[in-house]
């Protein structure tokens, strides 16, 4: 049973969902909708993701899932002999079990800084691939994947992201903004990209609402009228399409209604920003201090097996064997009572 006494940023999933969100699940609860996505709200809510992300020729659809996600938007873009670039600590290449190879794609992996990938790199990978006289019996760089931000919460600036673009579009390869944390991307202080510019560098990108205040669900957007054919049959083929679509299109029209999706990121934000602050006063070791609500700290391996007798946090990685890399995340739902409980246990 889990501990009511304990405080946590394990993740930015750990609550249900926002009490908005809740209400409107329970107000619309009794209404007999469409199934499938083809109900009002999920209509509604398309247009007004069009809106804030001024695609107004874009195309939107709802997933239940992060990994479904990935896994359907890679897998009906890329032809069967092709692959995906992306960051050897990417979502696809790491924590996902596979999905992506499941799916008879490979996962190209590359190098990466802080978890971003740098235009040349990916530009060397395909200059290689095509110089090499074998290139009919390899794997194609067909698509190049990022996350926005990472997984070591870090962005991706306007002319970084523009680099990669101009490569995907010279090369004619599509470029894949994964989202799942989006909000808390476009909310960072760090950030220097609008809503309408991400839509307008990429080919697709989703909208998370899993770790972003919804029970579940994630927004595809595709913004340029460039949907792969039969899209809906091919998510459904792929065992990922809800027949009661309302629950996403609920959640996402709320989300989208008076910039609840905007303020609650903005809120994880400030709240990620006390958390730095009570670390730095403690005099604790960053690994990675990023931008957005996923902080990255050194502990001590036996400050850590005291800490976590209060506290829940994510193991990221061993640093040394006295030490181990955690992970804090802040979300729409921390409260600063919780940063004022870790302070005191610090």
């Amino acid at each position: 049973m889990e501990d009511n006494n304990m405080i946590s940023f394990a993740s930015d999933y750990i609550a249900g969902a926002h009490p908005v969100i809740m209400q409107r699940l329970l107000e619309t609860n009794m209404e007999n909708l469409s199934g499938y996505g083809t109900d009002q709200y999920c209509a509604q809510a398309k247009e007004k993701i069009k809106q804030a992300f001024q695609c107004p020729d874009g195309e939107v659809f709802f997933l239940v899932g992060g990994t479904q996600t990935n896994q359907v938007i890679i897998s009906t873009m890329l032809a069967p002999y092709e692959g995906v670039i992306a960051a050897k600590t990417g979502h696809v290449s790491v924590h996902e079990a596979g999905a992506i190879e499941y799916s008879g794609h490979k996962v190209i992996e590359l190098e990466e800084k802080d978890g971003k990938l740098a235009a040349e790199d990916i530009k060397k990978c395909i200059e290689d691939f095509y110089s090499d006289d074998n290139h009919e019996h390899m794997v194609y760089p067909g698509m190049v994947y990022i996350s926005f931000p990472t997984e070591y919460g870090t962005l991706y600036s306007k002319q970084e992201l523009t680099e990669i673009s101009n490569i995907c579009r010279n090369y004619e390869i599509p470029l894949f903004i994964d989202g799942a944390r989006l909000g808390y991307g476009i909310e960072s202080k760090e950030n220097n990209l609008r809503p309408e510019e991400i839509a307008e560098l990429c080919d697709v990108f989703y909208i998370g609402g899993t770790k972003v205040g919804a029970l579940c669900g994630e927004a595809v957007v595709f913004p340029h009228h460039n949907t792969p054919k039969h899209f809906v049959t091919q998510i459904k083929q792929r065992g990922a399409l809800l027949a009661k679509g309302r629950l996403l299109g609920i959640q996402f029209d709320t989300l989208f209604t008076d910039n609840l999706y905007f303020e609650i990121s903005k809120h994880a934000i400030e709240m990620a920003e006390k958390l730095k602050e009570v670390f730095h006063k403690k005099g604790y070791t960053f690994f990675l201090e990023s931008p957005t609500n996923q902080q990255f700290i050194i502990l001590e391996n036996e400050k850590m097996k005291e800490l976590s007798k209060n506290v829940e946090f994510g193991f990221w990685e061993k640093y040394d064997d006295n030490h181990t890399v955690v992970r804090f995340a802040t979300s729409w739902s921390t409260d600063e009572s919780s940063i004022d409980q870790l302070e005191e246990y610090l």
